[in-house]
């Protein structure tokens, strides 16, 4: 039997189209008044991946008891970390200027980069419809959570596919993965920990590691975001040389009666007062942008709830945001996941 070898063309017929690469976050309301906030959490707080209790029952807890109230609590909270200037969340503000500065990266190359959000303004449906409008027949999109978890990496990707239900000429997707220990992505942890704490006019004696919550009935039933979390957790703790129980791992932000991953941040952090440990430094490696949670809810929140407890010294590690490693990680993600396009 013969065996031909492929030899492709010296001068090869160039792809039609072009790749664009969608960035995608959690979502913002798009102002701080109550009727905004209240399309957000009406938006968010309706998504099953979030809240999988039937709609029959929780719907109407919704619509009586959460959105009536929660919206107002919720807008002062938001208004505490408005930016003026950019008059946006810091999350939103965070995610344009990183795809703005990955768009930097790409520019020699033809190579479109956008964002949208899962919940809110802009949508996914309008990113997707700019880079098509851009000629890109080929998207790579990348989630921005370090960590998986259905309801996040998973309904931002479903969001993507009810978008991509309703075109008749629908482009080539590919979704990145979760990343939580990526060596660009611990790097750049590590890079901003140093930072933060040489800057600081204490030592501090704990590195909290404060992880967004998740029911801990999901994880039960295959969600493996613990689990990343953990990853993360271990990775950062070898990257700064220091022991484990220097870096605890905690669960922040429970909603409704259900048991969450514990440790829970807020009653751990106010504990440590009495156990001598009254200077830390909280840093929230679930989050790639600042945003309410870390802001506010840790920023504001913990802080004075530590200080009550006898705390003596506070400060948080900034998200890594715009600065050059986040955008280094996502230029690596990025090309690792184009490349398979190109090779077609």
């Amino acid at each position: 039997m013969a065996y031909f070898t492929y030899t492709p063309p010296r001068n090869p017929v160039p792809l039609e189209g072009r790749v664009g690469i969608l960035l995608v976050n959690l979502g913002t309301p798009d102002n701080t008044g109550y009727l905004a906030v209240r399309r957000y959490l009406k938006e968010f707080l309706s998504d099953r991946r979030v809240i999988e209790a039937p709609p029959i029952i929780w719907q109407p807890i919704l619509q009586a008891a959460v959105l009536s109230r929660r919206p107002f609590e919720s807008g002062a909270n938001y208004a505490r970390i408005w930016d003026r200037q950019e008059n946006a969340s810091p999350l939103l503000v965070y995610t344009r200027r990183q795809a703005e500065k990955l768009a930097e990266r790409f520019r020699a190359e033809g190579v479109p980069v956008t964002y949208g959000m899962r919940y809110g303004n802009p949508s996914i449906k309008s990113a997707v419809e700019e880079l098509m409008d851009r000629g890109c027949d080929r998207i790579v999109t990348i989630p921005l959570y370090p960590q998986y978890s259905a309801t996040t990496t998973a309904t931002a990707n479903d969001q993507l596919f009810r978008t991509l239900m309703r075109l008749r000429r629908q482009p080539s997707i590919t979704t990145v993965p979760s990343f939580p220990d990526h060596p660009l992505f611990i790097k750049a942890l590590e890079t901003s920990v140093r930072e933060t704490l040489a800057g600081l006019s204490f030592k501090p004696q704990r590195l909290v590691a404060s992880y967004h919550g998740l029911p801990k009935s999901c994880v039960e039933q295959g969600d493996s975001y613990q689990d990343e979390c953990a990853r993360t957790t271990r990775a950062l703790v070898r990257a700064l040389g220091l022991r484990s129980e220097q870096v605890p791992m905690t669960f922040q932000s429970r909603f409704g009666p259900m048991e969450w991953l514990q440790p829970y941040t807020a009653p751990f952090v106010q504990a440590l007062p009495s156990q001598g440990i009254t200077r830390i430094a909280v840093i929230m490696p679930g989050f790639m942008a600042d945003c309410i949670e870390t802001l506010d809810e840790i920023g504001n929140e913990l802080r004075e709830e530590f200080m009550e407890a006898g705390g003596e010294e506070f400060a948080i590690v900034p998200c890594l945001n715009d600065s050059n490693g986040a955008i280094d990680l996502l230029e690596d993600l990025a090309r690792r996941h184009m490349a398979g396009f190109r090779a077609r």
